[in-house]
């Protein structure tokens, strides 16, 4: 290995200079690979095994490397959903001193999915939909922010499991642009007719591999993203007027945009000279509403469906109780021991990398309502939990190194391991019974 070879962290892992670095990433022993299935890349990316964890490696130019790696910097401490950003590595020759491609370095989002690993032999309408949503909620944030995706679609895209519903990841940020004055109308459209024209692309691929459900229209999924997205950023920037004696109005708007998942960090509020009329516009606007209000309480970092879903049964229970009804935090301290941990410690060792704790605890509540339904009566949650394990997690395939990142692009063929794909439906019960 050259003494040029430069490396760039925030913080360095000693066992990043124990990787083959002279050697070209396609040719690395089996020793350091972590064989996880993948799609073509337009890039060369591999996995490999680093202090016990994953990563995602991907040559590329040197600036290209470094701009990405400043650019996931930046949306992490905005808060963006997006993978982690390890290292770039830099000044890498072969062993006859032949330059080599510089290398990103990032981490294995843990429990997360590429969206051809959701569907076994075909993609359910539902599942696409759902998706779809997850990337335009995604893309909304991003604009909120400033952020020009420049190159939106699934394949860039990781989905985790959120209560019934997928939170989106961005993977892929080296068409990214962060504008500080925000974006222009002009640059929204363009990430969104990139989004709908990729979409239909990715659809359509799998329509051609016989992928697809009968009566998919690949183009109406496509434009799913288009009316998820306008419905989702109205309802965060547009200016609503009302009468002076109609102030209710205002709470009821911040209460939607909490419901969506949003809280209002600041809002323009003018009225008319003569006092009756009243307009008022959000002005900044952060994502995680539910996802802060369970940390606060519980110290629970979760998916924001989830930390909804969580927060419901915490209310339920502090409804039930006499002790607590007047004491938020207490409450949510004796449902954290009472109900949430002893649920998550039930799990068998064996079986806990088959998801996250969170959707664990929210697809229990959810077998508690579909077994009483079909019982005819209310199963307590530990009857419901011992089902669940048995009848259910028992059957799922682990999905917290399941799949890396993963760029693949429509101009290449996409390959797909028989091993790589996993149904959503593989655990034996048809959950759009259940939500």
């Amino acid at each position: 290995m050259s003494d040029a070879l430069s490396i760039t962290a925030s913080r360095v892992d000693p066992a990043l200079l124990d990787l083959p670095w002279s050697t070209p990433l396609a040719e690395w022993p089996s020793s350091h690979i972590v064989f996880l299935p993948k799609g073509i890349s337009r890039h060369l990316v591999r996995f490999a095994s680093l202090s016990g964890r994953v990563v995602a490696i991907k040559e590329t130019t040197e600036a290209m490397a470094r701009r990405e790696y400043d650019m996931l910097g930046n949306l992490a401490r905005l808060d963006v959903p997006c993978v982690e950003r390890i290292a770039v590595i830099a000044g890498r020759t072969d062993a006859n001193g032949k330059p080599l491609p510089a290398a990103l370095v990032t981490s294995h989002l843990k429990f997360s999915l590429p969206y051809r690993a959701l569907f076994t032999q075909v993609l359910r309408p539902d599942t696409a939909t759902r998706l779809v949503d997850a990337l335009a909620a995604l893309l909304v944030h991003l604009h909120n922010i400033g952020f020009f995706w420049g190159d939106v679609s699934l394949s860039n895209t990781l989905f985790r499991r959120d209560a019934g519903a997928f939170a989106a990841y961005l993977v892929d940020a080296e068409t990214g642009e962060l504008h500080e004055s925000g974006l222009t109308p002009g640059q929204r459209a363009h990430d969104l007719d990139v989004a709908r024209t990729n979409i239909a692309g990715e659809i359509m691929d799998l329509e051609a591999g016989g992928r697809l459900e009968g009566g998919v229209d690949a183009i109406a999924i496509a434009d799913g993203i288009v009316s998820a997205y306008h419905a989702l950023w109205a309802a965060l920037t547009d200016r609503e007027s009302f009468d002076a004696d109609e102030s209710w109005r205002l709470t009821e708007r911040v209460q939607r945009l909490n419901e969506l998942g949003f809280d209002i960090g600041e809002m323009s509020i003018e009225t008319t000279a003569d006092g009756t009329t009243v307009s008022i516009q959000p002005k900044v606007v952060d994502a995680g509403h539910h996802q802060r209000r369970l940390i606060r309480l519980t110290g629970l970092d979760v998916e924001e469906n989830q930390a909804r879903r969580l927060l419901n049964d915490l209310d339920e229970f502090r409804a039930r109780s006499t002790r607590f009804r007047d004491d938020e935090e207490m409450a949510a301290h004796e449902w954290l021991t009472r109900v949430f941990e002893p649920v998550v410690k039930s799990i068998p060792w064996d079986l806990r990398s088959k998801l996250e704790p969170a959707e664990v605890f929210h697809q229990v509540l959810e077998h508690r309502w579909y077994v009483s339904q079909n019982r005819g009566r209310a199963v307590p949650l530990a009857e419901a939990l011992s089902s669940y394990i048995d009848e259910v997690l028992r059957h799922r395939r682990d999905e917290a190194t399941l799949m890396s990142p993963s760029t693949e692009t429509l101009s290449l063929p996409i390959i797909t391991d028989s091993h790589a794909v996993i149904d959503e439906d593989d655990d034996g019960v048809d959950w759009r019974d259940l939500v």
